[in-house]
């Protein structure tokens, strides 16, 4: 992998490598705008096949959390981070404090928090080395049922946009993963009368939403091919690609899952198929959102995160406004949207302030 081409395509800012070896921690920090504020994104423990692989994860991820506080209206830049490694095997108090210290070395540049396979437990070792972490019990907490309302509040939207109406009665949606958000939207959308069905690779979670919430579990390949009006992917990202976007049969794909188009070309054929795409920096900012109290300062009010999570729904609005008036794809009105923010910002920081 050639980097510097590679941070060049996106205009990346900073790379991190980190290792200590008396813990075993491997971790990437990668920082892609700091325009709008310093850059803001969870770390995610995770194995990779390859360094290059979890290199490449970190850099879509940090690109994508840009475009997400920048389309919230957040003062904040995107970056993230990925610790390698197998979480049911590395986890240790040493190895979140180690990586602690290379996030205070950043200075503020990097502020980091709860994402895939890291908990709140995590979260506290590191901020025992670096108080540029977020979503704490202290704070905001788990920004994971906030999240899951701004993806219900999305659906919502996008079956306004296709159906006319809000109502989720009688529609089927078929949510991929049944992690902290999946499971928290599952059960949201069983409230508001929505048939499911599910799949995930714990099966005790399976089990559990086929008995609580009445869906229907079907295995980790069929999901894609289910009949429904909304696919809701919430587990890892690139899963809209050539062999799934065969299989589709939704009006909508809305969900919580991070980078879930492989490629770009690929969003183009999701227009092209007349699928609705609510693009997934935009639906999935309610975690974003919700720790804006800690960075702050201010005391974190539940209400205001929700009422002001709850705009995601005229957010995704104004993204098929722009894809409808300029006949594009939603994944380039979007980017048009946070674009569009981040220049016009970055054209008064042009003026000197000590």
């Amino acid at each position: 992998m050639d980097l510097f081409s590679k941070m060049e395509e996106y205009d990346y800012e900073q790379l991190i490598l980190c290792q200590d070896k008396s813990t075993g921690l491997k971790a990437i920090i990668a920082i892609h705008d700091t325009t709008l504020g310093p850059a803001l994104g969870g770390t995610r423990i995770c194995e990779y096949e390859s360094d290059e692989e979890a290199i490449e994860d970190a850099l879509r991820l940090a690109r994508g959390m840009t475009y997400k506080n920048a389309a919230a209206g957040l003062n904040l830049g995107g970056g993230k981070a990925v610790i390698i490694g197998d979480p049911r095997k590395i986890k240790s108090e040493a190895l979140f404090r180690a990586f602690g210290r290379f996030v205070e070395g950043l200075n503020g540049r990097y502020i980091t928090g709860e994402d895939m396979n890291a908990t709140q437990e995590d979260a506290s070792y590191i901020n025992c080395e670096t108080e540029y972490i977020v979503g704490l019990e202290t704070g905001s907490g788990n920004p994971s049922p906030v999240t899951a309302y701004g993806v219900f509040k999305g659906i919502q939207a996008a079956l306004n946009e296709v159906y006319g109406s809000d109502d989720l009665t009688g529609k089927t949606v078929a949510i991929q993963g049944l992690g902290a958000v999946g499971r928290r939207l599952a059960e949201r959308l069983h409230e508001a009368g929505a048939k499911l069905y599910v799949t995930t690779r714990d099966k005790a979670k399976i089990d559990k939403a086929v008995a609580e919430l009445g869906a229907t579990a079907v295995s980790l390949d069929e999901i894609y091919g289910v009949e429904c009006d909304v696919f809701s992917p919430c587990a890892r990202g690139a899963i809209i690609n050539d062999k799934t976007i065969e299989q589709f049969k939704c009006k909508i794909i809305a969900g919580a899952a991070n980078n879930q188009l492989a490629e770009s070309r690929h969003g183009d054929m999701l227009h092209e198929k007349g699928i609705l795409y609510v693009p997934d920096y935009i639906i999935n900012s309610g975690g974003v959102i919700n720790i804006i109290d800690d960075i702050s300062g201010r005391e974190y009010n539940r209400e205001n995160a929700m009422k002001n999570t709850a705009r995601i729904y005229d957010s995704c609005k104004k993204v098929f406004e722009i894809a409808k008036r300029d006949n594009i794809p939603t994944y380039k009105a979007a980017d048009i949207m946070a674009e569009e923010r981040i220049a016009a910002v970055g054209r008064i920081k042009k003026i000197y302030n000590r």
